[in-house]
């Protein structure tokens, strides 16, 4: 019986986030409701608040035109910061790792799995992504946002957790 019930648990686990659907608050309103957000392009998308333009799918993923498809990455906070900066060389456009205010901004804290904005922001893997912000207190850590609950933590920077960029609007835009 304990073999079952523990081979029954290890098959939960294994299962992949895009098989759980976003839960809720039935009567609460949202905290990024649709009209703070308008499309730039089809990539990426205006959080109007804030001014910032995020890119609407997780690192490794391809918005489709409905939805993003792929695999999202998975990197160590140091990756993270490397990834944005050569992402960003070519384009000139400010593309970087969001800090941890700008990318709490974007928690939905009425939802979970995931708790993000999921017409913007769909297929976003329910867990944390990095932010640029280290800890104060530990150099060998740097703050995340789980967009499993919309909550706050710091993680070891050796980990490998997922990443969203972000930019300032441009005068042009």
């Amino acid at each position: 019986m304990r073999k079952r019930i523990l081979f029954s648990m290890l098959c939960l686990l294994t299962v992949s986030h895009s098989g759980f659907a976003q839960t809720c608050l039935a009567n609460a309103d949202d905290t990024t409701p649709d009209e703070d957000f308008a499309n730039i392009t089809t990539s990426t998308t205006l959080h109007t608040p804030t001014g910032l333009i995020w890119q609407r799918c997780a690192v490794g993923q391809t918005f489709d035109g409905t939805t993003c498809t792929g695999e999202a990455s998975q990197m160590t906070w140091q990756e993270a910061l490397t990834y944005a900066y050569e992402y960003d060389a070519d384009l000139l456009q400010g593309w970087r790792v969001p800090n941890l205010k700008e990318l709490a901004s974007l928690a939905e804290r009425d939802c979970v799995r995931p708790a993000i904005n999921s017409t913007f922001f769909p297929a976003t893997p329910p867990d944390s992504f990095w932010t640029s912000t280290p800890s104060v207190l530990d150099p060998l850590r740097a703050w995340t946002v789980a967009f499993f609950n919309a909550s706050h933590s710091i993680k070891e920077k050796d980990r490998t957790v997922y990443l969203r960029l972000v930019r300032t609007k441009l005068p042009t835009e």
